[in-house]
């Protein structure tokens, strides 16, 4: 792997998971404001405010509370909405004069395999460093626990 090519795969988080949930279930957790406030932050966190348009071309803003009482506010825009097989939309922390910083875009697809449950792929682009992607892999892995947790209880 050659400098270039190691510097993009730092830039870039994939995670895949598989669901046993129906896709349309599965999508309908990412696209309703409802199940959203219940599974998309990290572990002690809390979603104290949340607002958005979930359509192609529409938006979201949202505050993620941290268990220590701090807030963090990100929005973006929804490019794609392709029910029930994708969701690609862009993604930014705001800074503390509330402005939004460095954008990603995050691709989500789901596919249904032959036993009815959904298989996820995750994948976000492109950081601005190596240690950005680490932390919003851990952020995504424990919010994904939480939608697993999720699903099971409205299958």
């Amino acid at each position: 792997m050659n400098a270039r090519t190691a510097a993009k795969a730092d830039a870039e988080l994939h995670i895949n998971r598989t669901f046993d949930a129906p896709r349309a279930l599965v999508f309908e957790t990412w696209t309703k404001q409802e199940h959203l406030d219940r599974w998309s932050c990290p572990a002690g966190f809390t979603m104290p405010h949340s607002e958005g348009d979930i359509r192609t071309g529409g938006w979201f803003r949202t505050c993620m509370r941290s268990p220590d009482g701090q807030d963090h506010w990100l929005s973006g825009r929804y490019r794609e909405v392709v029910p029930p097989e994708r969701i690609v939309f862009t993604h930014a922390w705001h800074d503390e004069n509330g402005e939004p910083g460095h954008e990603t875009v995050v691709e989500v697809t789901f596919t249904e395999t032959p036993d009815g449950r959904t298989r996820m792929s995750f994948h976000q682009a492109f950081f601005a460093s190596k240690a950005s992607r680490d932390g919003h892999e851990a952020g995504w892995t424990e919010s994904f626990d939480k939608l697993d947790a999720l699903l099971a209880a409205l299958a």
